[in-house]
């Protein structure tokens, strides 16, 4: 059944031993990372501001918003498959125009001073910046067909 594995034509022991503390350190260090964990701080002050309603229509949006941002971020900050890094990408895209959105929403209803929420759309705008020169280094290299045809030729 295993006959077909050949230990001698194995090179993933060539390779540079993982190093999981290394790698933690690589992806939370990255300028992007750091801008979206300080969005992050700000969408959770910014949401513990809102009163008791506003909290429950817009804070648990707000938050999972934020919070994905990141979340996808390391994820594909962690692989180098194209599609998939495109994929994650296009999720941050859409949960960073949302929070941003949420911020137009509540100064609509005058919840909270400018100065609060241009904070917010200013950190958003750095993100968006530094998110802009992280997608241009992803390489097409290295692109796996998943079977569903987005982001392969």
């Amino acid at each position: 059944m295993w006959d077909d594995f050949d230990d001698e034509d194995s090179d993933w022991e060539d390779d540079e031993e993982y190093d999981p503390k290394k790698e933690h350190d690589r992806v939370y260090k990255h300028p992007v990372m750091k801008k979206a964990k300080e969005i992050l701080g700000l969408t959770r002050a910014l949401v513990g501001s809102l009163d008791e309603a506003r909290r429950e229509l817009y804070g648990n949006i707000m938050m999972e918003d934020a919070m994905i941002m990141s979340a996808k971020f390391a994820g594909a900050e962690s692989i180098a498959d194209y599609a998939l890094k495109m994929e994650k990408a296009v999720i941050i895209k859409v949960h960073a125009k949302s929070l941003n959105g949420m911020t137009y929403q509540l100064q609509a209803e005058e919840t909270h001073a400018q100065e609060h929420l241009e904070l917010l759309r200013e950190a958003i705008e750095e993100f968006r910046i530094l998110f802009l020169e992280w997608h241009r280094g992803f390489s097409r290299d290295e692109s796996y067909d998943d079977g569903w045809g987005i982001f392969t030729d």
